[in-house]
């Protein structure tokens, strides 16, 4: 199980929800379950609209996967750079936005800002 910390000006208070690790579910998915303010429109990675920071609560962060689409739209949108995406892919540092709709949730425990 991991813990996923939602917190945003949109809501009134931090927002905890537990969410199974390995179930495949997107970080939106677990988001909209749990009625979380998140935007959002084509929930296919093309769109960016549902781009969020996650900051993960471990010392040590877990390897990551950008799929391809996240890669592109991130980049196009000024929000990752070339750099950021090397560093992800060879290094194992999580770059600091991602999409929701894109991200599955892993036994890790992180901050989602909205």
């Amino acid at each position: 199980m991991a813990d996923v910390t939602f917190t945003s000006p949109k809501m009134a208070k931090d927002l905890t929800v537990y969410a199974t690790a390995g179930d495949c579910h997107t970080l939106l998915s677990v988001a909209k379950a749990h009625k979380v303010p998140i935007e959002f429109e084509c929930e296919n990675g093309e769109c960016g609209s549902c781009a969020i920071q996650v900051v993960a609560m471990a010392d040590t962060p877990m390897a990551i996967h950008l799929t391809e689409k996240e890669k592109t739209v991130l980049r196009f949108s000024g929000k990752i750079s070339k750099q950021q995406i090397e560093d992800a892919e060879v290094r194992d540092m999580p770059p600091p936005w991602r999409l929701a709709c894109q991200y599955i949730v892993r036994d890790e425990d992180i901050l989602v800002r909205l």
